[in-house]
């Protein structure tokens, strides 16, 4: 296969404003030196970082025309190429996050990413072409109607899929959304988000277990994250980082995990990945600029986890 991960997701692009103390109160106005305009959404993120830990991508989601350029030459720099992009003539979404040391807030404007599920689903020749890798992750709230024609077309070929769809809340709490992520091998929810689908993460990974699903995780923050994997629970902390920007820690943690996945690693060691490469992307504000190479995450590896 030309291919080893097929991402397929919403594209932003994102406003990143970072280094406050604390949240304004209403009706206030707070002022920082930290700006950053980058690309963003899961599927970039996700990408880019497992280009950069050497896995070999291709990236599919709906941008605007005239934003084209703009985000193609910024994937060349991490060796992802744009060329399975869907142009539409509306605007690409756009993500204003705004981070403190503790957290981080979304104000978000979709725009042409509610084109993706159509092409999804009513053009087989973007899932055939999707098929052709060892893994696909979806970043995406994929719909139960269609989506399981989708999933059926990415698993005909016999690669794994993976499912972060991110804080869509509608998605999140509809029930029927638990028969897509029994036919999903990795549902990949962060804390806030498994909360939303059953009460707690701990709610969350016995109705995994109810519904059959293979493998659930949930990605934990400072706390790390938990698995359970065929009936057995692992669990992993991250290591101590300087934390500028929490934007896209998640997608981060994804892609190291999908990588120690493909390398045919253990449960505990596909989440100790993910927790390293989580927490090496804070290092910056925005999603990308911090993102670990291999060297780099195979270095704190050694480091934090060796015994």
């Amino acid at each position: 296969m030309r291919y080893d991960v097929t991402v397929i997701g919403e594209i932003y692009l994102d406003h990143v404003f970072s280094g406050f103390a604390g949240w304004p109160a209403p009706g206030s106005e707070v002022f920082t030196d930290d700006y950053t305009r980058e690309l963003g959404g899961g599927a970039i993120t996700t990408a880019c970082a497992l280009s950069l830990l050497g896995a070999r991508v291709r990236l599919i989601g709906v941008v605007g025309e005239a934003d084209y350029k703009t985000i193609a030459d910024r994937l060349e720099e991490f060796g992802v190429s744009a060329g399975n992009l869907i142009l539409e003539k509306g605007r690409t979404g756009v993500t204003v996050s705004i981070s403190t040391a503790a957290d981080r807030t979304f104000f978000t404007y979709r725009g042409v990413n509610d084109q993706l599920a159509k092409y999804l689903t009513g053009h087989p020749e973007v899932t055939a072409e999707a098929a052709q890798a060892r893994h696909v992750h979806l970043a995406l709230p994929l719909e139960v109607k269609g989506g399981t024609q989708v999933l059926q077309a990415l698993q005909a070929q016999a690669a794994t899929v993976s499912i972060d769809v991110g804080h869509h809340v509608d998605w999140l709490q509809n029930t029927d959304n638990w028969e897509l992520m029994r036919r999903i091998d990795y549902v990949m929810p962060n804390e806030k988000e498994s909360t939303m689908l059953a009460g707690n993460p701990e709610a969350y990974l016995q109705l995994c277990r109810e519904h059959g699903v293979k493998h659930a995780l949930v990605k934990l923050g400072a706390a790390g994250a938990v698995m359970l994997s065929d009936g057995k629970e692992y669990r992993a902390a991250p290591p101590a980082v300087d934390l500028i920007d929490t934007t896209g820690a998640g997608d981060a943690f994804d892609a190291g995990f999908i990588h120690a996945l493909l390398e045919g690693l253990s449960p505990q060691q596909c989440l100790q990945h993910g927790c390293v490469c989580g927490a090496l992307s804070t290092r910056a504000a925005g999603a990308l600029r911090a993102l670990p190479t291999l060297a780099e995450a195979e270095a704190a590896l050694e480091e934090f986890y060796a015994t």
